[in-house]
């Protein structure tokens, strides 16, 4: 059996070429909204081990050592809670349904509150709905720039998160320019008030800019993991399906 690591500092595979990150399929308009890996350059955790076990007949397999908290990826209820559901347990429409995309035009580092929604997005959201949320303020997510000076981004927190409960969201997505993470205070109650009611998070989305209507279709499957707290996906929006 022949194997070799793919870790980050060995060389990459270089891709022939990379598909495009929109498509159109007759009317519809289909952008994927997922950040594309990299081990080689990833911050978390990402190595392949790429081997043969059919010898003179090629069968490569690849095991993947990756966090679950890896690119784009879908945070669930039991990342904040021991008694709360693991990706598994969420039904599969939890991942799919109407998106409504909005970015806020708010000053540096404001914190985004329920009337902030209200006036933005209050007419629009319906229950089931996944919200995608960002700002003009942006910075690569997870790298040194987080919570530095530099960084401006707009931040969450208990009044956000209780209107989006209120309005019985079920995904709240993120842009470059809104943070999750700026500290406890904000950090803990946008977690224990959503996920406590089953609602899913959505970080490190690219390619927003290529949506061209603020309402879409998308999906974002997670695998049904029992136990897995979170996991990297492919999300896509579909634009011009009659329903959304």
């Amino acid at each position: 059996m022949s194997e070799y690591s793919w870790t980050a500092g060995s060389p990459s595979r270089i891709p022939k070429k990379m598909p495009p990150r929109e498509y159109m399929m007759g009317n519809l308009h289909v952008v994927d909204l997922t950040k594309v890996l990299d081990p080689n350059t990833e911050t978390r955790r990402c190595r392949l081990w790429r081997f043969n076990t059919g010898g003179a007949i090629p069968d490569f397999h690849t095991i993947m050592d990756l966090t679950s908290h890896l690119g784009t990826h879908c945070e669930c209820p039991y990342h904040h809670d021991e008694n709360w559901a693991s990706v598994a347990e969420l039904p599969l429409t939890n991942f799919m349904g109407r998106a409504i995309y909005e970015t806020l035009d708010l000053p540096e580092n404001h914190q985004i509150t329920g009337a902030d929604l209200e006036a933005a997005i209050g007419s629009r959201v319906q229950p089931g709905d996944t919200v995608i949320l960002d700002s003009p303020h942006k910075i690569p997510p997870f790298t040194p720039a987080t919570n530095g000076p530099d960084d401006h981004r707009l931040v969450v927190g208990a009044d956000s998160a209780q209107w989006l409960a209120d309005h019985g969201v079920k995904c709240v997505g993120f842009g470059d320019g809104v943070s999750i993470e700026d500290g406890e205070a904000n950090v803990k109650p946008f977690h224990d008030i959503l996920m406590a009611v089953n609602c899913t998070f959505l970080e490190v989305l690219q390619n927003l800019e290529l949506l061209r209507t603020d309402t879409f279709f998308i999906s974002f499957a997670p695998l049904p993991i029992i136990g897995l707290d979170s996991c990297p996906v492919r999300v896509y929006a579909i634009e011009g399906l009659g329903e959304f």
